[in-house]
């Protein structure tokens, strides 16, 4: 029996272990390793802040759902891999495999610019779900004591769909509460115009998202790095300094230290070199999918920015890499589904309506078709979003789309 490895449990994880299992069945031992036990679906961390959404609407615990489909869970955190003896070593152990997919996710590097994270910083996160649960507790303490908000993100953040989500909610529950005329937000970006993204912009999403700021009177400060943050201001390099009461701020990403602490499986920064199979591009029995993977920016921008990972991106990589592993099993042809050529799919929530964002290809000068929605009903979208992905998720039904 081939034992398959999975590392993280999470879009990706989850993807590629429930795929493993229903292509391969009893030809295949799979073993999920996460340090967390729980799946949560990232996407509404942004509700968990101002208590719109509790953590048990957004997470449900992994062994169960794993447990059904004969799919065998360690709840671990990785110490490095050993490729030469085909080891995945834990904090607890050891576990040996005949492929590999790593699918961990990102190492927030909140080090790149001194004083950002809520551990040992002075700003918020909604990149994970402990950093959320502070960030929420941060505003409960910040309602009680109103002032401005800086909102955004850190020159190399690649998650920026996430910061124009901040901004636009913090705006929207600032109304919510009843304050929001004594409170100026601003939002701060890498990017050189808004709605770039990491990846030269959509045709129509610079117009559509501008509206929603300018309708929420948010003040957008583009193409800036944040050169320091003390206790109640922020230093951009334009020279801006900007005075805040709460500041939540997107950090860019690394690897985890797992990877960086493993000789030849990352590049400098821990994210996996991989070809258009999803397989490493020096170790053939290893792959990756999601946040974990290498990938260059579609458009360079003077404030480096990095490049988008969604989660619907993490799942077609997941998805690719588990049909290649089973067509090696089997020995049937491989697929491949070159990075560059995934669709990228964001919904944005501005609090009680949004836009919806479909490029066909993430370099914009090979696009063929590009949809920009806005509305109240994207909002609605959304919200049904996380409820089918959840139920999706839950039940190992990671075939449908």
């Amino acid at each position: 029996m081939h034992k398959v490895v999975v590392a993280g449990g999470s879009f990706a994880g989850l993807t590629a272990a429930f795929d493993l299992k229903r292509r391969l069945g009893s030809d295949v031992e799979v073993t999920v390793i996460s340090k967390s036990d729980q799946f949560v679906f990232i996407p509404s961390l942004i509700w968990l802040v101002p208590g719109w959404r509790t953590e048990s609407q957004i997470s449900f615990p992994l062994a169960p759902s794993f447990q059904k489909k004969g799919i065998r869970f360690v709840h671990d955190a990785i110490a490095r891999i050993e490729p030469e003896r085909n080891l995945v070593h834990t904090t607890n152990g050891a576990e040996p495999y005949d492929y590999l997919v790593v699918c961990t996710g990102p190492y927030l590097n909140f080090a790149a610019v001194p004083g950002t994270g809520p551990e040992g910083g002075y700003t918020q996160s909604v990149c994970n779900l402990p950093h959320a649960q502070i960030a929420r507790r941060r505003w409960q303490e910040y309602l009680r004591d109103p002032g401005d908000i800086v909102v955004g993100a850190t020159q190399g953040a690649s998650c920026l769909g996430a910061a124009y989500e901040m901004a636009l909610n913090q705006a929207y529950a600032l109304v919510r509460a009843g304050i929001r005329d004594k409170v100026q937000v601003h939002f701060v970006t890498p990017e050189p115009y808004v709605a770039h993204f990491g990846l030269g912009g959509i045709e129509g999403g610079e117009a559509a998202v501008t509206r929603l700021l300018e309708k929420n009177q948010i003040q957008v400060h583009l193409n800036v790095a944040v050169d320091g943050i003390t206790p109640d201001k922020i230093r951009l390099s334009n020279g801006e300094e900007i005075g805040y009461r709460y500041a939540a701020l997107i950090p860019p990403f690394m690897g985890i230290e797992a990877v960086r602490n493993s000789p030849g499986i990352g590049d400098a920064k821990g994210f996996i070199p991989v070809n258009d199979y999803y397989q490493h591009s020096q170790i053939d029995n290893i792959y990756a999918a999601g946040i974990a993977v290498a990938l260059a920016s579609p458009d360079p921008t003077p404030v480096p920015t990095g490049a988008p990972k969604t989660a619907y991106m993490s799942e077609i990589m997941a998805r690719t890499a588990a049909h290649n592993i089973a067509a090696r099993i089997h020995k049937e042809k491989l697929s491949p589904v070159p990075i560059v050529d995934i669709q990228a799919l964001c919904l944005l929530d501005a609090g009680n309506t949004g836009v919806f964002f479909m490029v066909d290809r993430l370099q914009r000068k090979t696009r063929r078709r590009t949809i920009v929605m806005p509305g109240p009903m994207m909002h609605v979208g959304k919200f049904m979003f996380e409820k089918y992905f959840m139920w999706k998720s839950r039940g190992g039904r990671t075939y449908l789309p």
